[in-house]
């Protein structure tokens, strides 16, 4: 098939989504496919010849990238791009995923995971992966996806939404319930988001946080363990433990990085057949209630009781080699490889 693996993008996660993508379509290359990797916001600008011809590309447009210790200089991206239009989509990105069989969505964050490109896809009639653009939407906004998921009868956290401006935080940071979590209500990777612990920790987090967004989840704070679980084909694989560095969370480092600065992953979660059994119900009625389909990955704190509580479901989670739903694939038996492509047949057929 011919296959455009879109990743990239100006979001936060850009640096996260360029690994994913271009790892996705090394590995639909292995299997045979003609895909090819496109940034969502620098498109074909190098390419110049019939875009027919894009995809006998013979390294699929797979260059080398890594992610770093600190987020995308996204001003630096966008001045880079020859055509300095406000377009978020660069050069013949929708006329080459016209001619392709299907579109793998590789992008993480905003243009990508919040259901704006697949509404463009929709109304070009080009198929993709993951889930349409309502349940993107939804998932990506944390308030919403908890009014929907809590609906459902799945245990959330308190919280509550508010939008602020600088003047503010003095006065918030007075009245906010600490320790506490608030993070940006469409953010992701870890990106625009603070665990503070006393009023002086979180009128610093709401400054840093600023930039990101103005319109965040106060969210009480569970101490725990770190549990997430991906669902696939509408069932829930392996839950998985996240076990960040000593004295660390799960921040960006421990996230994408390896050695003592990344966090230990342990697939499967080491709890019990019933704590498992919970978790994963949880997980698939947060996917569902969503209405999401093909794949997501639902994240979880399990506190001392062994009560879990919901804390948001990615759509477009990680998918390098390393991430969590590869992970949890390969316990039940499939390759990378073969997930990847099981993910662009299943799309298809939705």
């Amino acid at each position: 098939m011919k296959i455009v693996v879109l990743g990239g993008g100006i979001s936060t996660e850009r640096h996260v989504s360029l690994v994913s993508a271009t790892s996705v379509c090394r590995a639909l290359r292995s299997l045979g496919h003609q895909a090819i990797f496109v940034d969502m916001f620098l498109g074909l600008e190098d390419f110049d010849g019939p875009l027919e011809t894009a995809f006998d590309a013979p390294d699929g447009f797979c260059g080398e990238v890594a992610i770093g210790h600190e987020a995308p200089d996204l001003q630096a991206v966008i001045a880079s791009r020859r055509d300095q239009s406000p377009s978020r989509l660069g050069k013949n990105v929708l006329e080459v995923c016209r001619l392709a069989d299907c579109v793998f969505l590789g992008l993480h964050g905003a243009d990508g995971e919040d259901g704006k490109i697949q509404a463009a896809l929709d109304l070009l009639g080009v198929p993709y992966t993951g889930s349409a653009p309502l349940g993107s939407a939804m998932a990506m906004d944390k308030a919403v996806a908890k009014r929907i998921v809590a609906s459902a009868g799945v245990r959330t956290p308190a919280w509550q939404e508010l939008t602020y401006t600088e003047e503010q935080i003095p006065a918030l940071a007075r009245s906010l319930p600490v320790p506490c979590a608030v993070k940006v209500v469409g953010g992701g990777s870890s990106i625009g988001v603070a665990l503070p612990d006393t009023r002086e920790e979180l009128e610093r987090a709401l400054h840093e946080i600023l930039p990101y967004g103005n319109r965040i989840l106060a969210e009480e704070k569970i101490v725990g363990r770190e549990l997430t679980v991906p669902v696939f084909d509408d069932r829930a694989l392996s839950p998985i433990e996240i076990v960040p560095p000593e004295g660390a969370s799960f921040d960006y480092v421990s996230k994408y990085q390896s050695g003592s600065e990344g966090a230990r992953e342990l697939c499967p979660a080491p709890i019990s057949e019933e704590a498992a059994r919970r978790v994963c119900g949880a997980a698939l009625a947060a996917h569902r209630a969503l209405g999401l389909s093909i794949y997501s990955r639902s994240d979880f704190i399990m506190d001392k009781d062994g009560l879990f509580w919901y804390l948001e479901t990615n759509t477009l989670p990680g998918m390098t080699p390393n991430s969590l739903i590869p992970k949890a694939a390969a316990v039940e038996g499939m390759s990378y490889a073969q997930l990847c492509e099981q993910i662009v047949l299943l799309s298809m057929k939705k």
